[in-house]
Order: structure tokens, then C-alpha cells, then sequence
């Protein structure tokens, strides 16, 4: 049997990660979570002995020393972190604690036996790019934002454990991924919220960034079959979607799909934070999929079916 640790588990990436996971019979799963922003109601639903929940924040060793040295794990999803654009702004020193989060998972993996560590970065450690569509070959940082910089300095330790210790990695650079687990700071969840309940749509700025929309389904198939099949050792991977939206388009195909009578209404722009264009090149994640990926609509219609829907709708 596998023993895998997701931490940050009990999030919207990391709870559906585990899921899917369990799936496999031949999987243990513990997942660590500090439920800062995470939910015990985004933790498996599955009647099993196959998966704990460990209460306990990945930045404190402490926390996590006990957790890695009784458990030996296989494998180790690192996905605990402060995200969302207008929580890193507000909270810039939260996510440089991240850093000892990064740190804790690179050396206890080192030193109790893991296999392989995948981390999740973010589509923010490209910052403003200067060549499109964004690959994994390049990665020009030249953002000034906390939660970037902290991100690319989490893909130079896997590095560096790699080089120092020959701790094996993956990166995966998330782009948007939306889902029914989704909180409700993001745009995805935000739009659709709002036009359930047929208010006005708030965009920032012209609303003409652009932007790629990943349904949750291809990112969790995505990662898995890396983790099965010995994928992209020691390598980094986009995992999004290649098909760019204005946020105004968005915002109108949200209104298209959920019928609803909303209004656009434009805010002044966002002082830092809001890109102008993210495009990434999907060919290693097309290739690691093996079918289609999901279309914004059809997404959107997996999205009105969850039970979500009826925490948003009021």
C-alpha cells in the first residue's frame, strides 16, 4: 500500500485531490490541514481505513515532525498555502511563512524516506510574462507580489533538495482552476454567485485580461497520472487551460449559462495583482491527459449540478 500525505487537504485543490486518491484501494491517505481556509466539509466523504485527518499547520515543524516520522510516506502532495489574490495582499507575512511550510515538507521527505515530492506552485511565478503562451522553459519573475515570489522560491528548494539530497520532485504551475469546492474569493465563484442570485457582476478594471478557466477534473486526472505512471521526475508542468476569456466574457457566458438577469457593472482597477494576460502552454499536460479537456461551458454545467449550487443561491 501507498502512503501519500496531502497537505493544505482539507482546501478546494487538496480535498478533491485526496478524493480521487481514494479511489485507489491501494492508497493511504493522510491529509494535514490547519483549517485557516480550509473546511472540514471538503473532507472525504468515503467510509473507510484509508485515509485520517491530522489537525496541524505544515509552517510549524513541530506540527509536522511527528506526523512524517510515524507515517514514512511514499509520496508527499505539498499544497498547503495561503492563496487567492486579494487574501496574499492582505496578508503579505502569512504567506512568507510559507516558506518554513516549503522548508518543513523538503527536509523531513529527505530524512524519513519519500519518494517524491509534487508541489503546487501557481501560473504567479511567471508575473507579467513577456512571451506567450507561458511554457515551462521559461519563467521571467518579474512580479513584486509576496505569494509569486514565495512560490518560485519553493520551486528553487525542490531544486536545491534535489541537487543537495537527491529528494526527487514534481511542479505543478496551477493556472485558474475552478470547481464545486471552490471558495468564494475567487472570480469563477464570485461571478457565478452573483448570477445566481441575479445581482450586479463587479469587475475591476475594463475587464479585458485575459484569462484561462481550468475545471478542477483535468487538473486532479492530470497530477494523478503523473504521480502513477513515474511522470515528469524532477520537472515542472503548466496545468490549466490554454483557451483565453476576457474576465467581461466570462462574466457574460457565466450569465449565458445560469439565465441569469445580472448586470455588469465596472470598479476601478486593482492597485497590484490583476495581470493582464495568463496563457499557458498546455502540450505536456495534453499529452499526460489523454482526452479532451473540459469546456468552460461544460464546466459551468458540471458547477450548476454540485450541491454547491445551493449554498450559493439564496
Amino acid at each position: 500500500m501507498r502512503k501519500i500525505l496531502v497537505t493544505g487537504g482539507a482546501g478546494f485543490i487538496g480535498s478533491s485531490l485526496s478524493e480521487k486518491l481514494l479511489n485507489d484501494p491501494d492508497n493511504f491517505v493522510v491529509i494535514v490541514d490547519d483549517l485557516s481556509t480550509g473546511k472540514n466539509h471538503n473532507l472525504p466523504k468515503i467510509a473507510s481505513n484509508n485515509w485520517e485527518f491530522v489537525n496541524c499547520d505544515a509552517n510549524k515543524l513541530e506540527d509536522m515532525l511527528p506526523v512524517m516520522v510515524s507515517h514514512k510516506f511514499d509520496f508527499v502532495f505539498h499544497y498547503a498555502a495561503v492563496v487567492g489574490v486579494q487574501r496574499t495582499l492582505q496578508n503579505p507575512i502569512a504567506v512568507l511563512k510559507d516558506i518554513d511550510g516549503i522548508r518543513n515538507i523538503l527536509h523531513l521527505s529527505k530524512n524519513t524516506g519519500v519518494k517524491r515530492v509534487l508541489y503546487a506552485s501557481s501560473s504567479e511565478v511567471y508575473g507579467e510574462s513577456v512571451r506567450y503562451p507561458q511554457d515551462e522553459i521559461v519563467t521571467p519573475l518579474n512580479s513584486r507580489l509576496p505569494y509569486a515570489v514565495v512560490k518560485n522560491v519553493g520551486e528553487s528548494f525542490c531544486r536545491s533538495y534535489k541537487q543537495e539530497f537527491d529528494l526527487d520532485y514534481t511542479i505543478f504551475r496551477f493556472f485558474n482552476t475552478y470547481g464545486p469546492k471552490q471558495s468564494e474569493d475567487f472570480v469563477m465563484s464570485k461571478f457565478v454567485k452573483m448570477a445566481l442570485n441575479n445581482e450586479d457582476i463587479t469587475i475591476y478594471g475594463d475587464g479585458q485580461q485575459q484569462r484561462t478557466f481550468c475545471f478542477i477534473d483535468d487538473n486532479i486526472d492530470t497530477c494523478i497520472k503523473i504521480l502513477n505512471n513515474d511522470l515528469h521526475i524532477n520537472d515542472v508542468v503548466n496545468v490549466g487551460s490554454n483557451i483565453e476569456f476576457s474576465i467581461e466574457e466570462l462574466a457574460k457566458t457565466v450569465i449565458e449559462v445560469t439565465k441569469s438577469k445580472s448586470k455588469l457593472v465596472f470598479l476601478p482597477p486593482l492597485k497590484e495583482g490583476d495581470m493582464k494576460r495568463r496563457c499557458p502552454d498546455v502540450g505536456r499536460m495534453d499529452e499526460i491527459l489523454g482526452r479532451e479537456r473540459i469546456g468552460l461551458k461544460e464546466g459551468l454545467s458540471y458547477l450548476l449540478q454540485s450541491k454547491k449550487i445551493m449554498e450559493w443561491a439564496k
